[in-house]
């Protein structure tokens, strides 16, 4: 998916959904019955690309099921129905519609959406204040005691760490359609506005079964919308150490994407610190074919020159707090709705 949000405010002005996970059609009903679950359908949803830019379909069922989002009977039917239009104009108006440098991107899935916008509306990349991915992993120790699952032997038999989660070398957002990727990663308008959240970062944001509990009782014990999410955390719990062995719990990559929008935010108790080891940044490039095809490839830039912000970890005492505020607040927009 691909939200527009207002910084100031954190409003979401939209959001345009993208084959990924599951086919654009599953996604899409996904996305409508979570605003349901929230109580936010007042947001617009837009059906977004369908398939990759030039390459066939690539889908994720084994870890999100085939529904894209399986684990609980708790989603609602949602009220509403996609916007109709063109996407790719409609996410161009509303961040157009914003005061320059306001206006955000979240990528969460493939970039399908994002490379088509800024491909066909170029003025769009000189207007928003930026973008943030969760997508690809660096690896190579980037962030220390950060573990994507069992690594792999070269072909001089040395030992390396992983660098995805879909291949040794991919992850998945971006293995899902290369040719975007590097479309946006190379944009020289964006380079300086793009944040992203790779592998190894999210990772860090462990839901272990003490953070479980805490986001399912809150202060006045599990509601509907709690329990749902529990479920989902548990299913992909489980997906999680069969596909790879990690029992500690899945770790959240998304919300890391939308997190990071606080880092400069004027409120301290709102505020999540992201660290960047003291201001570098990154050249990107995407390994479009062979074996290690959606490889995510950084390089360091000069300190002080132009690049993308990649950051080495985060406050995530600050992030468990936020995201449970977060809870609270779409409980009690939704009236407590329990069980």
């Amino acid at each position: 998916m691909l939200l527009s949000i207002y910084h100031p405010a954190l409003q979401i002005l939209g959001i345009s959904t993208v084959n990924g996970n599951a086919p654009l059609e599953c996604v899409t009903e996904n996305g409508l019955s979570v605003l349901e679950a929230i109580g936010a359908t007042d947001v617009p949803l837009y059906a977004g690309s369908k398939r990759p830019f030039c390459r066939d379909i690539r889908s994720a069922s084994e870890i999100h099921g085939g529904s894209g989002l399986a684990g609980t009977d708790l989603l609602p039917t949602a009220t509403c129905k996609p916007q109709p239009g063109n996407t790719i104009n409609a996410m161009r108006e509303a961040l157009l519609s914003c005061e320059a440098q306001t206006a955000w991107l979240v990528a969460v899935g493939p970039l399908t959406n994002v490379a088509l916008l800024f491909a066909i509306y170029p003025e769009v990349a000189t207007h928003i204040k930026g973008i943030s991915i969760m997508g690809g992993g660096i690896g190579d120790g980037f962030a220390p005691h950060v573990s994507m699952g069992p690594g792999y032997v070269d072909e001089e038999g040395r030992a390396r760490e992983r660098h995805g989660n879909y291949t040794e070398f991919a992850e998945f957002n971006v293995w899902a359609d290369v040719e975007s990727a590097r479309s946006v990663f190379s944009n020289p308008l964006l380079k300086p506005k793009t944040f992203l959240i790779p592998l190894d970062v999210s990772p860090q944001a462990y839901t272990t079964q003490k953070v479980r509990d805490m986001l399912l009782n809150g202060e006045k014990g599990p509601t509907r919308l709690r329990t749902m999410f529990n479920e989902l955390l548990v299913y992909f719990a489980d997906t999680y150490e069969t596909a790879w062995g990690m029992d500690q719990g899945p770790p959240l990559h998304d919300p890391l994407a939308v997190a990071i929008l606080l880092a400069d935010h004027p409120d301290p108790d709102v505020r999540i610190k992201f660290n960047d080891n003291n201001g570098e940044r990154w050249n990107l490039d995407v390994v479009l074919s062979g074996l290690q095809e959606g490889r995510t490839v950084a390089t360091r830039v000069k300190h002080g020159k132009p690049g993308v912000m990649i950051p080495r970890s985060l406050d995530m005492d600050k992030f468990w707090e936020v995201l449970e505020s977060c809870m609270a607040n779409a409980d009690e927009k939704t009236g407590y709705g329990q069980l």
